[in-house]
């Protein structure tokens, strides 16, 4: 997590200081790194779970869904953006995205917990804030996109902050129950 958090700081100090594109690049890198960064500490905090038969085909409907919308925008975002580094970064970024809400939301169909939902509402906020980013800065500007998008991404962080809080308050208390059910089989009651 804290390698996501640098790679985001990185990816918002970069955009927002910066306007060259090679600094857009940049941050687009390490906004990316940041979402890859996320998801490997997602996946690796993630036991194995069966996936019921109707779960699944919702994962598939809501995964087939986003990808033809991402694919849209792609094929937009070609035409309007002349730098293909971009358009790259872009695609390995919205690849990196829909890995997260997929994992994110198949948590929360097969968990339904309160740390599920803080860490699907965190992928949510942080798609929804790239795709603002894009249609803002490469198809229609408009001030509002501009708010929504920081506004989306400050949640995310917020979420994502209430998401690491409610993971550690379970595993502490996994960990005081292990121990006193330990002692107790000790003392012998």
């Amino acid at each position: 997590m804290i390698t996501f958090l640098v790679f985001s700081f990185l990816g918002d100090f970069s955009s927002v200081f910066f306007s060259d594109p090679f600094m857009v690049s940049l941050s687009s890198l390490f906004y990316c790194f940041s979402y890859f960064t996320l998801g490997y500490a997602a996946v690796s905090r993630i036991r194995i779970f069966n996936i019921d038969k109707v779960v699944g085909i919702c994962l598939l409907l809501v995964f087939s869904i986003n990808a033809y919308l991402m694919y849209q925008l792609f094929t937009v975002l070609q035409i309007q953006i002349s730098d293909t580094t971009e358009v790259a970064l872009f695609a390995v970024k919205s690849i990196a995205l829909m890995a997260l809400v997929f994992m994110a939301f198949a948590t929360y169909l097969n968990k339904d917990t309160k740390a599920s939902i803080l860490f699907l509402t965190t992928a949510l906020c942080f798609v929804f804030s790239d795709v603002l980013y894009y249609i803002s800065n490469y198809y229609v500007y408009h001030d509002m996109f501009v708010v929504l998008d920081r506004l989306l991404h400050v949640l995310g962080l917020f979420f994502l902050f209430g998401y690491i809080i409610e993971y550690n308050r379970k595993r502490k208390k996994r960990l005081v129950l292990s121990k006193v059910s330990t002692t107790a089989e000790t003392i012998g009651v």
